[in-house]
């Protein structure tokens, strides 16, 4: 059941958009874009309600009529919507909310699992376009031979982080290998690392320049879009944590400095995160190395085809349709089992 009022959601929308149309509102910056940050998000929350207040009504009309297609037709769009509100309705947490950064790195095993990481990117760009998410790769470094050594993704949207916090940790896949000429079966792991984007008003992390080493570099990449022939890239260690990050995906020093700090901050809130037992495992989940009995889910091409996630043991047999990026049903078996922890 959705318990939603409508009508303070609306009424805190207009009294926002008053304050947006104040002279001296863009005065201040940073609080102005997190004004518009959250009014953005309300909009987007009342429009899907009201989606599926019309919806309900061209239902009610269907069912009058006695036109039985339809009836079924509007039955099941309102199901998938209601059950995505429903979702959204459990992401309660600080940063639910918040765009995702997604950290992609193959486990060992060469181009094996580099390949496989390639994959687990290319199903993450299918699943940000088909969701309405914006995407953006922030680094790219790519394999030897195939695939990638590492990538890391901004997807920009409301609950982007939410969603995706399901998809953290070691992801498993065996196929016959298309790099081995005999034809074996290989097993490959990738890990997944999912952080919140750290808005640049938010004051939880706070970065003394003092504990920073700012390198600049010249990138090297795969050819077309990941082809850098400036020393623009950025690399920044936070020096108490050891923390690293690194930006090349624009021309500009400058705004792959500034990149590279938004991106720092994410990694030093995920440390903060999981210095809380209690939170780590419901906002970032558990940590794990990148091999055999970590994984949390299984992608398996031969010698049957099946996706299963073992937090949730939800099971799926289209392993295509999964990795065009159609893991839906997976994000919201794992929400909803925390929502009843």
């Amino acid at each position: 059941m959705i318990h939603f009022d409508l009508a303070s959601k609306k009424a805190k929308i207009a009294k926002m958009e008053e304050e947006t149309m104040s002279p001296d509102f863009w005065s201040d910056s940073d609080k102005a874009q997190l004004v518009m940050r959250d009014l953005r998000i309300l909009r987007d929350t009342v429009n899907k309600f009201e989606n599926i207040q019309e919806d309900f009504e061209h239902l009610e009309i269907a069912y009058e009529l006695e036109y039985e297609k339809e009836v079924k037709k509007y039955l099941k769009t309102l199901q998938v919507k209601i059950d995505a509100m429903e979702i959204e309705t459990m992401l309660s947490d600080p940063y639910d909310q918040n765009s995702a950064i997604i950290n992609i790195h193959p486990g060992a095993g060469g181009t094996e699992s580099q390949d496989w990481a390639e994959m687990l990117y290319r199903m993450y760009l299918r699943w940000a376009e088909q969701n309405g998410y914006k995407t953006t790769i922030l680094d790219y470094l790519a394999g030897e031979e195939a695939g990638i050594k590492s990538v890391t993704i901004l997807v920009e949207g409301s609950y982007a982080f939410g969603y995706l916090k399901a998809e953290k940790g070691v992801h498993r896949l065996v196929r016959i290998s298309p790099f081995d000429s005999s034809g074996r079966r290989h097993t490959s792991f990738a890990a997944v690392e999912i952080m919140p984007e750290v808005p640049e008003d938010d004051k939880t992390i706070e970065v003394d320049v003092k504990d920073l080493k700012i390198e600049t570099f010249r990138a090297g990449g795969a050819g077309g879009q990941h082809v850098n022939t400036t020393d623009s890239a950025v690399r920044i260690i936070h020096i108490p944590t050891n923390t690293i990050v690194q930006c090349q995906n624009e021309r500009s020093q400058i705004k792959n400095r500034a990149t590279a700090m938004k991106l720092l901050k994410s990694k030093l809130l995920e440390l903060k995160l999981k210095e809380k037992e209690a939170e780590m495992s419901k906002i970032q989940g558990e940590q794990q190395d990148i091999g055999w009995g970590s994984q949390i889910r299984s992608y398996v091409f031969h010698p049957y085809s099946m996706v299963k996630d073992h937090r949730t043991n939800f099971e799926k047999g289209n392993v295509q349709a999964v990795m065009d990026g159609e893991i839906d049903e997976f994000i919201t078996e794992y929400l909803k089992k925390m929502a009843r922890q």
